[in-house]
């Protein structure tokens, strides 16, 4: 089976409620947004607080271990996707 995913600038991103994986599992990292809260704009929903997480796919590692790196801000989503973009990219050139 062959699913496609959204991508934002050539990474693919998976929602699950209020997370979104921003990358490729067989990365050795990928990027967690936590949105933590939301304000209306007309009838929707948007972000307005999220927390990004840098995180290892190296399933042999304490999930805390795990969590290389990460900031919380009052920002919406597609500032926090640039956060984790810029992380991502420079992760994986190490």
């Amino acid at each position: 089976m062959n699913e496609k995913f959204y991508t934002y600038k050539g990474y693919p991103l998976v929602r699950s409620k209020n997370t979104i994986y921003y990358g490729y599992m067989s990365d050795r990292y990928v990027i967690m947004i936590q949105i933590l809260a939301t304000k209306k704009i007309g009838n929707t929903d948007v972000a307005s607080k999220v927390r990004v997480v840098q995180m290892s796919t190296d399933l042999t590692l304490d999930p805390l271990k795990a969590c290389v790196k990460n900031t919380e801000c009052e920002c919406g989503l597609y500032e926090a996707l640039d956060i984790a973009r810029v992380w991502l990219e420079k992760a994986l050139k190490k």
